[in-house]
């Protein structure tokens, strides 16, 4: 049988102990100096190194070149009490979850007075320090207020503020904490390369989330995964559906979903999820934190790498374009609605339930009349029309002209629901199917697309554009992989094909590629766009969008 992982590369002296050099420094300068504490109290998370330290520090205190930070590793203190040596009977390691009574606390001072046997000190370490039961912690404390020259102690726990005051006092304390993860991550890297285990792209960034920066529990899910391991190693599905984690595939359908409000392939997704065995609540937590995501890409845009980290570059660019067609306040919206729907699934309703109503709150916002609902409408009325509705509101009188102020406003009449007729396909279809009569019409197009799905409407509607045509098919040019794959994904293809049919009367073969100059600020795309009226009549203006949206008015001076 093997050892553990975390066995096996325990630590042995204070360089191997990783992410906490704000403990490590000052203990090997203490050592270095002489000026050795009689007790210390070692405070933090589970698996941090706290245990591990102070067998260091016992292990750098009887070797006989020490005290020193650097243990020789040949007397027989050092080998004794090497990371998984037999030990020493001068170091003992008590649990105080088990000797925590007075009787075991008076065992213990009356032996601490006896000299040690063959080292230069007699080290108590009691883990888990803060079980010490009352009547224990106060028969310990004329021992370590006042040990005798050879006794050293070493408390360590994870709920330090449960050990009484009096003994508090007379440590020196050391906190402990969980490691960062992209110190961890280079950590695993590194143990799976001495193991000689090959482990596919991903799978470290899911055990160091798993860990939640423990190292131990880190070791513990990384054995798991390298004992299972074939012959190719460990593969990333592998690795999510060990630990549990959603498929990065269904959030992106979801957050593409959530981006073409599109409720129905929404609650698909959520249908194959259930169907493919994962949990709900699993696919909420990992959903909200691609969200969080997607908030922090949308705020810090290209410095976005230095705060999530370990994110390849060509993720980081769908992540950004995700994040552009939700907009931030929708973004900020759906995280909250989440963050609910975690909250109420910890009751006895079945969290399918709960977060199939929670997706039916993201999508369909024209029923949320929340501040925040209220937002996220404006914010889509100023991406599709290009005003900016918030000002419209702050200033609405100065949209007003002062010879007009005194009188009633003007009634807009209502718009019809249809806009435009649509002409005959004979009428719209070119003489032949070249791509500047294609280019004119892929606003129709576009618009045949979002009648026909939202979902195909959100993935073409920014940054693509028509690049060649022939008697064969059509080639469109998307600005980023994501939104292809989604594409692709989704079978948005027949959707497009029949959007030509419609407006055109053509029927091509439609190919998808990803094409930087389509990016709606190139000058190859500003060029390639068909000119609009400014003065087209059939064109709502922002006040006249917000107006119909929101059942809002002009104020004049009058109303005043």
């Amino acid at each position: 049988m093997s050892l553990a992982l975390y066995r096996k590369y325990r630590p042995s002296i204070f360089a191997d102990v990783i992410g906490q050099e704000h403990v490590t420094t000052p203990l090997s300068n203490a050592l270095e100096s002489g000026r050795i504490h009689h007790a210390y109290l070692f405070s933090g998370p589970r698996g941090c190194g706290k245990t591990s330290s102070a067998r260091i520090m016992a292990r750098s205190l009887n070797c006989e070149k020490g005290p020193t930070p650097n243990p020789c590793g040949k007397c027989q203190s050092c080998t004794d009490l090497v990371a998984n040596g037999p030990g020493s009977i001068d170091v003992i390691e008590l649990d105080a979850a088990t000797h925590g009574l007075v009787d075991d606390a008076r065992d213990l001072r009356d032996k601490a007075f006896f000299a040690p046997v063959s080292s230069k000190y007699k080290i108590y370490i009691i883990d888990e320090a803060h079980q010490l039961g009352p009547g224990a912690a106060n028969a310990l404390l004329k021992v370590v207020e006042e040990p005798p020259p050879h006794v050293l102690f070493i408390f360590a726990t994870t709920e330090p503020e449960k050990l009484i005051a009096t003994i508090r006092s007379r440590t020196h304390h050391y906190p402990f904490r969980l490691v960062p993860p992209g110190i961890l991550g280079e950590h695993l890297e590194k143990l799976c390369q001495a193991e000689g285990v090959k482990v596919e792209k991903g799978v470290i960034p899911l055990v160091v989330r798993a860990s939640g920066g423990s190292v131990r529990d880190a070791l513990s899910v990384l054995g798991q995964l390298l004992a299972g391991a074939g012959k190719d190693g460990v593969t990333y599905e592998i690795a999510v559906q060990l630990l549990g984690y959603t498929d990065g595939a269904l959030l992106d359908d979801a957050i593409d979903a959530i981006g073409a409000r599109d409720t129905a392939t929404l609650f698909k997704t959520i249908d194959l999820l259930v169907e493919s065995g994962h949990d709900p609540r699993r696919f909420a937590f990992d959903l909200l934190e691609r969200l969080r995501d997607l908030v922090i890409v949308d705020a810090l845009s290209d410095q976005a790498a230095t705060v999530l980290r370990g994110y390849p570059k060509d993720q980081l660019t769908r992540m950004a374009s995700q994040a552009s067609r939700i907009g931030s306040a929708s973004l900020n919206r759906a995280a909250a609605l989440l963050a609910e729907g975690l909250t109420a699934m910890r009751g006895a309703t079945p969290a399918r339930l709960i977060l199939e109503l929670v997706a039916g709150k993201i999508t369909i916002a024209q029923g949320d009349s929340s501040d925040t609902g209220m937002i996220s409408r404006l914010e889509r009325l100023e991406r599709q029309s290009g005003f900016d509705v918030v000002s419209a509101v702050a200033t609405p009188t100065q949209k007003v002209n002062k010879t007009e102020s005194k009188a009633e406003p003007k009634t807009i009449k209502e718009e019809p629901e249809q806009v435009k007729s649509e002409p005959a396909i004979a009428e719209k279809a070119p003489s032949s199917a070249d791509i500047a009569s294609l280019r004119r019409m892929w606003p129709d197009v576009i618009e045949s697309v979002k009648r026909k799905r939202r979902l195909t409407w959100s993935l073409l509607s920014a940054s693509t554009q028509i690049l060649s045509v022939d008697n064969e098919q059509i080639t469109i040019g998307i600005v980023n992989a994501g939104a292809r794959d989604s594409f692709i994904r989704s079978e948005s293809e027949q959707i497009l094909i029949d959007a030509f049919v419609e407006v055109t009367g053509i029927k091509r073969k439609i190919e998808v590629v990803v094409d930087l100059s389509t990016s709606t600020n190139s000058n190859e795309a500003k060029s390639a766009r068909v000119d609009e009226d400014p003065d087209d009549e059939v064109r709502l203006s922002g006040t006249e969008l917000l107006m119909k949206e929101l059942g809002a008015r002009v104020i004049g001076e009058s109303d005043k």
